[in-house]
């Protein structure tokens, strides 16, 4: 009996086994179809990666993380070497191996953004891997993580700080492609977001692809951007950094999340009212100017800042103050000396300790602001400087203050002066330089004989006959505009 109860219990013991492996498979589909429905799904299969990577990554399954580590250390040997193109590919495959640490995403595209992209002298070359680190975080980062906050911050950043700011000796390359870009899709001036949100044309259709598929905005989103921050300029990087920080802020669970975005929210505006408007788009580049329409705006942001974050609130009052003052000025050199009053007593009324109480608005303008400017060295501030000195040389000549506008001209051309000199002093003439100041004249000339936002007809009249050539060059620009002035081609964006 016990003999033939031997011989029965491993057949039987093999029967079972072959039960549970067969039930195995059965019950592996339906964990592996809960998996993906709750987002439990950690580590995708590589794509385009080595056979030996593959098969290593598969029979280790849990040492992913030993792999992603020699990689690294391969990837930092390579880079010491210049040995970048390899990099790309590494970089490729710590991200998959790693997809869901927001770190490795983050990492990966400031090193190739801020580190690599140094390495190389021209500005074609910089700005290849500038976008490789947009495009890494935007269409892959995201794709994995669409909810990480710390991926959009980082995102936003690369348009803030990157393309935006002028540390980078490429920056107004980066700004010139980009803006060119964003035109081909959104047009000039500000975009039809109604066009591009319900399409009725193939031409919109076409648009809209581009702008959801290639660049990943949502022009609906867009459209509630604009009437909350602007009206923004969306062909500069500032728009777009507002754009991801912003929609980071959604899925923002923990305060401090939701406090580091709104940090680049506001900076992101702050940058948006200095240098937020297109005064031009040459052959030389952009030429920016202060977005004076954003002012309200850029106060509310920076009130709603500091509402909700009680610990840096003194650190971001400064910045604050800074900007009234910033609009008293602006307001003031761009000739609308009402708006400047009314900014120069939102100044008493929020900070009335930080200036005497009989200071006019005149005298701080004159006798406080332009002395500040002599000694300044940020490009920006100072090209919009510049440009409201020639507006207001302008306007006067225009209006028969012919004193007053010959004053106007020479401040512009001493401060315009002195700046480029410590500029070629310090050895930073591609980076921070001016444009020329014919340009600069011809930008404060084109503004005012500006058909439809210019001086009224009589005073345009008048300075076309006191500056003929500069107002026949300017002309000619405004005729050359309305026959071309055509919706943009829906055509695809140019490859790095």
């Amino acid at each position: 009996m016990s003999l033939s109860r031997s011989r029965l219990y491993k057949p039987l013991l093999g029967v079972l086994i072959l039960g549970l492996l067969g039930s195995s498979v059965f019950t592996q589909r339906r964990l592996n179809t809960l998996r993906r429905e709750h987002g439990l799904t950690r580590l995708e299969p590589l794509q385009n990666a080595p056979p030996i990577l593959t098969l290593t990554t598969v029979v280790l399954g849990g040492f992913r993380g030993l792999i992603a580590n020699a990689l690294w250390i391969r990837a930092l040997e390579l880079q010491d070497e210049d040995k970048f193109f390899e990099m790309v590919q590494l970089a490729d495959w710590i991200t998959k191996l790693q997809p869901h640490i927001a770190t490795v995403w983050v990492v990966q595209a400031w090193n190739m953004s801020y580190n690599i992209s140094v390495k190389f002298t021209s500005a074609a070359d910089r700005w290849n891997w500038v976008r490789r680190a947009i495009e890494l975080l935007r269409d892959e980062g995201l794709h994995y993580n669409p909810k990480n906050t710390d991926i959009y911050r980082e995102l936003a950043w690369q348009f803030q700080n990157k393309m935006g700011h002028n540390l980078d000796d490429a920056h107004g390359f980066y700004k010139n492609l980009w803006a060119h870009e964003m035109q081909a899709v959104l047009g000039a001036g500000r975009p039809d977001f109604d066009a591009l949100i319900s399409p009725k044309t193939d031409d919109a259709r076409a648009r809209a692809k581009i702008l959801r598929e290639t660049y990943k905005l949502d022009p609906a989103v867009m459209k509630e951007l604009d009437l909350k921050y602007g009206p923004l300029e969306w062909r500069l990087p500032e728009a777009h950094a507002l754009y991801w920080a912003s929609l980071g802020k959604r899925y923002a669970t923990q305060p401090g999340e939701y406090i580091k975005l709104q940090r680049v929210v506001y900076q992101a505006v702050f940058s948006a009212f200095h240098r937020g408007r297109i005064v031009q788009m040459s052959e030389r580049g952009l030429e920016l100017g202060p977005n004076l329409a954003l002012a309200d705006k850029t106060d509310a942001t920076f009130e709603e800042t500091m509402a909700g974050d009680p610990e840096q609130r003194e650190l971001i009052s400064r910045a604050h103050k800074n900007f009234l003052l910033d609009a008293v000025y602006y307001f003031y050199v761009h000739n609308q000396p009402a708006e400047a009053e009314r900014w120069f007593k939102k100044v008493h009324d929020r900070y009335p300790r930080d200036y005497p109480a009989n200071m006019t608005m005149e005298e701080y303008a004159i006798n406080v602001r332009l002395q500040e400017d002599i000694g300044e060295t940020d490009q920006n501030r100072i090209t919009s400087h510049l440009r409201g000195l020639l507006l207001q040389s302008y306007s006067n000549l225009a209006r028969g203050d012919d004193d007053e506008a010959v004053g106007y001209g020479a401040l512009a051309r001493n401060l315009w002066s002195i700046y480029m000199q410590k500029v070629i002093k310090s050895k930073s003439e591609q980076r921070v330089s001016l444009p020329p100041l014919e340009d600069l004249q011809r930008g404060a000339v084109r503004q005012l004989l500006d058909p439809e936002a210019g001086l009224q007809d009589s005073l345009a009249a008048v300075l076309r006959t006191k500056i003929p050539e500069l107002a026949a060059q300017v002309d000619a620009e405004f005729r050359a505009r309305r026959a071309t002035n055509a919706p943009p081609a829906a055509v695809p964006p140019p490859g790095p």
